[in-house]
């Protein structure tokens, strides 16, 4: 049985005046959820969730454990425990928050994609929701290309983001290093993103997504997160002293190193005086997988080993002394207190955060800023490898005249990962906080030599890495059976997305640009950092149809699209878009920040003509026509106009 389909409401064009009065009152008052996203594929039992609860579960006391330290980085811990689906939970958290009692709170679909229309592809201006970035990426040590071409949905139902060891060449600018290279990645993937498309404030996200490769291999780095639409991912411009400061107010801190911080009094691009603005971001998940168990190399005091996922929230400012250290536990007012971790999970010590500064060294220190990574890390199986598993964040918005600071939780399987509250941070003195950013959603899979690769050995130079090579000197630094794997050709698998919010909560919003957080102005204004060299805009138009086809069934069938036969292209019905009609045309509800028109700037046409000035008005256009009729007619009789003289100009070039 096909799933039950739900469609925008048809708008009456017949409204009284009196309706129309009404709707506009009630679009002022903002109804914040909105249902212009969802795709009609969405089954019914899918447009309404309950929050999850969000309980801890309690490490027994292991013999490993000691509270000896190492170099004043704190709490060293190894457990010998092996996990299984069914051993006794596990967990780890510098101070245990007391277990808060469950309420549990209704969400309502606003945004999903179903992926089941086969033969869909998300270059840029081919899809209302998402963009599959056609680039380099020159972050992180990147091993790989982002290619449009290797996103697109399959005969399963499923988004598929393809990672391959194939040659790309190009010619392109390195943000990170300010100049045009001429280079070549041996790995190609994808980015699909719904930057300044689909963005949103609050609620929940989940989907249900295959992990590429293999459990036991490392070298990949598939993620699904979320990013402040003030950012553009990969586009280093858009994040430099934005990415991912999350923190409203004016401090020492602030003041240098966050481009937009809460120390500016006056009101630029729409935001909001003394409000400091950046793009945090929300890692749903950023998965390792490989060989290393818990209590070896990396992972030796740690209880989770690879393969795993990292529950992050990355923050900024971050803590500026004084932090713990890469592989350590975290000694007293090290770290963020009251984090909550479920079962199989455990403190993420591997990865602390990053400190940031300016390319090339500045005078001004103050300029630089540690961006801290919170996270929590959980056990994975080879099962989660092999077929589809729930993951999901719920994000509650601070609401300071309230008091309440907000909250994160992720969930895998609907069992808690990590519960971060919004007090660990206030209580932290940096002025970081919970987002209140509008962010939109990222799925990728990345290669880096910074993420699951081995430990460089001795004569490697670990500078380049092709597994289509006889040169042991591009190929000695790659995980252990990851050209292998590559032959295969690794799938991350997406079965469906879904955003979830509380029709009551004012604070949580679809759309890019907000009231509370604007980002349209900002972005054109600094159109250069959301594109690539060569690029017109950031992102170009949709096309709605003239896609070739020789029949409907390539138009979506006929519910979608029809194929012309004078022309052989794709003409989309309502409601379809696409070059051939294969996305539904998804739209914000709400429209927040419309883009600008002449009233923008002061200008209002009159709503009174008085009778002189419409009648002076017509004998101009009288008379126009006239003269018009005259010389034409003067011109069949023969005559020659007198040519009119030319003006002259004295020697300074102004008019005598």
């Amino acid at each position: 049985m096909a799933p039950a389909r739900r469609r925008p409401a048809a708008r009456n064009a017949m409204a009284s005046p009196l309706l129309v009065l009404l709707l506009g009152t009630v679009a002022h008052r903002a109804p914040t959820v909105d249902a212009g996203w969802i795709d009609p594929d969405t089954p019914e039992e899918a447009y309404t969730t309950w929050s999850l609860p969000a309980h801890a579960y309690h490490r027994p006391t292991s013999a490993n454990c000691t509270n000896s330290t190492h170099g004043g980085h704190g709490k060293n811990c190894t457990n010998t425990t092996k996990f299984s689906p069914s051993s006794e939970p596990l967990t780890d958290s510098p101070t245990m928050a007391p277990t808060e009692q469950y309420v549990p709170r209704e969400y309502k679909l606003v945004m999903s994609d179903e992926f089941n229309t086969p033969g869909r592809t998300f270059e840029d201006g081919s899809d209302p929701k998402w963009t599959s970035i056609h680039k380099n990426d020159y972050t992180n040590d990147a091993q790989h290309f982002y290619s449009r071409e290797n996103a697109y949905t399959d005969g399963n139902g499923d988004l598929v983001i393809k990672t391959e060891a194939k040659d790309t060449e190009f010619i392109g600018f390195d943000d990170v290093h300010g100049k045009e290279v001429h280079a070549t990645k041996h790995f190609r993937s994808a980015m699909v993103q719904s930057w300044n498309k689909f963005c949103f404030t609050g609620g929940v996200i989940e989907a249900e997504v295959e992990l590429p490769g293999k459990a036991n291999v490392g070298g990949l780095w598939p993620a699904f997160w979320l990013l402040g639409n003030l950012a553009r991912h990969t586009y280093v411009a858009s994040s430099a002293h934005v990415w991912p400061w999350s923190d409203s107010e004016c401090n020492s801190k602030s003041m240098d190193a966050q481009l937009i911080s809460g120390c500016s009094k006056a009101l630029h691009w729409d935001m909001e005086p003394s409000v400091g603005r950046g793009s945090p971001e929300i890692d749903i998940f950023e998965v390792q997988p490989g060989p290393i168990k818990a209590g070896e190399g990396q992972l030796k005091y740690t209880y989770v080993g690879q393969p795993f996922m990292s529950a992050s929230y990355q923050v900024a400012p971050g803590v500026p002394f004084n932090r713990p250290g890469p592989g350590t536990w975290p000694g007293p007012g090290q770290w963020y207190e009251g984090l909550i971790g479920g079962n199989e999970s455990a403190l993420n010590i591997v990865f602390y955060g990053s400190y940031n500064s300016i390319e090339g060294g500045t005078s001004n220190k103050n300029a630089d800023y540690w961006a801290d990574a919170i996270s929590y890390n959980r056990q994975l199986h080879k099962e989660h490898f092999q077929r589809k598993h729930k993951y999901r964040v719920e994000w509650e918005v601070p609401d300071k005249e309230n008091g309440n600071d907000g909250y994160l939780q992720w969930f895998l399987n609907d069992q808690l990962v990590l519960k971060i509250n919004g007090t660990s941070l206030t209580d932290m003195g940096l002025g970081s906080e919970i987002s209140s950013e509008p962010s939109y959603i990222i799925m990728n899979t990345a290669v880096s030599s910074q993420w699951g690769f081995p430990k460089c050995p001795t004569n490697c130079p670990c500078k380049k890495y092709n597994c289509h090579t006889t040169d042991y000197r591009q190929k000695c630094g790659l995980p252990t059976g990851f050209c292998d794997m590559m032959n295969e050709t690794a799938l991350y698998k997406v079965n469906y997305v879904r955003v979830y919010q509380d029709p009551n909560d004012p604070k949580q919003k679809v759309g890019c640009s907000t009231p509370e957080r604007p980002t349209r102005k900002w972005i054109e204004g600094h159109e250069a950092d959301y594109k690539q060299e060569g690029d017109a805009v950031p992102l170009k138009s949709i096309k709605t149809g003239g896609g070739s086809c020789s029949t409907s069934s390539q138009c979506g069938g006929s519910e979608r699209g029809v194929c012309s036969d004078s022309s052989s292209v794709c003409e989309c019905r309502e409601g379809w878009t696409g070059p051939r009609c294969l996305s539904h045309a998804g739209y914000d509800d709400v429209k927040w920040d419309e883009p600008d028109s002449l009233s923008d700037v002061g200008f209002h046409p009159p709503t009174y003509f008085p009778a002189a000035l419409v009648v002076g008005f017509a004998i101009c256009v009288v008379m126009l026509v006239v003269g018009v009729i005259v010389k034409t007619r003067s011109a069949k009789k023969g005559y020659v106009p007198v040519p009119s003289v030319p003006s002259k100009i004295n020697g300074h070039g102004h008019f005598a």
